[in-house]
């Protein structure tokens, strides 16, 4: 096992506690002759560059703060792991008063990798030309309409065969990781966070029969907006990208995947997610 030597720490800066957390965190290391960094999570150029060398991300913050720093690792292959802050923290592996265990357990070698696949993803004019815009996501991309109550009306591919026309609010391709999200909330199961597909749910179809399909990381997920007042694709809920009518989504399972730092010790996912719903309003 490769010492740990380098640490970075991703927080959410609007936060009081993660910005108090991230100096604690990096008194720990200090204390200890371990490198350290900190910075905000959506300062993606930053945190890119601060990974190189690194050996280990934690995030401080809730599942947002997580997606956004997650980007960052698609392009600089370093493990993470999050300490929530947030309400639910579905992403994290503990909470902000287990910092120093987990740290130590990091410091330790005391975990193991996970491999979590992502999303990749583009946008094609009506054309279906080169792409104008990729983008990668860890827990979704979502095709949807506008601020405006009014429906979209979507085409949907899977590979070379036609799914359907969805007259809906969207259109949810998710992750593994990401099904515990709005792919759920959209009627889409849950899948265990290590399989490698895509689930692919309509937001409110209407008189649909097709509510939500399980697809092969082989395939591509293509949705073309034939009808929108307004529309948009939201990436992990980071980003939102206008679309036109004709404008053509590609969504399909990126080769490297992320990798998930797990802890020794730590609740298995299945467990994790019961414990997790109980605090989801009911």
């Amino acid at each position: 096992m490769t010492e740990i030597r380098r640490i970075g720490f991703a927080y959410n800066p609007t936060k009081a506690d993660a910005v108090e957390l991230s100096a604690r965190a990096a008194a720990w290391c200090a204390l200890r002759g371990i490198e350290s960094w900190t910075l905000a999570s959506g300062d993606h150029a930053a945190l890119v560059n601060a990974l190189q060398g690194t050996q280990v991300l934690i995030v401080l913050g809730g599942d947002g703060t997580f997606l956004r720093a997650a980007h960052a690792v698609t392009e600089v292959d370093v493990p993470l792991v999050g300490v929530n802050l947030g309400k639910i923290g579905f992403l994290s592996k503990a909470e902000a008063h287990e910092l120093e265990p987990l740290l130590e357990k990091i410091v330790a070698g005391a975990f193991r990798l996970e491999p979590r696949m992502a999303l990749r993803g583009a946008i094609h004019g009506p054309d279906g030309g080169a792409p104008r815009r990729t983008f990668v996501a860890l827990n979704d991309v979502v095709v949807a309409r506008g601020s405006l109550a009014r429906v979209v009306r979507l085409e949907v591919d899977i590979g070379p065969s036609h799914l359907a026309t969805f007259v809906a609010d969207g259109l949810v391709v998710a992750s593994p990781t990401g099904s515990t999200g709005y792919s759920f909330s959209a009627g889409g199961p849950i899948l265990d966070p290590l399989s490698r597909n895509l689930v692919v749910s309509p937001i409110a179809a209407y008189l649909s029969a097709i509510r939500s399909v399980v697809v092969s990381p082989d395939q591509v997920v293509r949705c073309q907006v034939m009808e929108a007042h307004e529309a948009l694709v939201s990436i992990d809920g980071r980003e939102d990208v206008r679309l036109s009518v004709g404008d053509v989504v590609t969504v399909a399972a990126l080769q490297r995947p992320v990798r998930f730092l797990e802890p020794d010790g730590a609740l298995p996912f299945w467990d994790l997610l019961r414990q997790k719903a109980q605090l989801l309003p009911s």
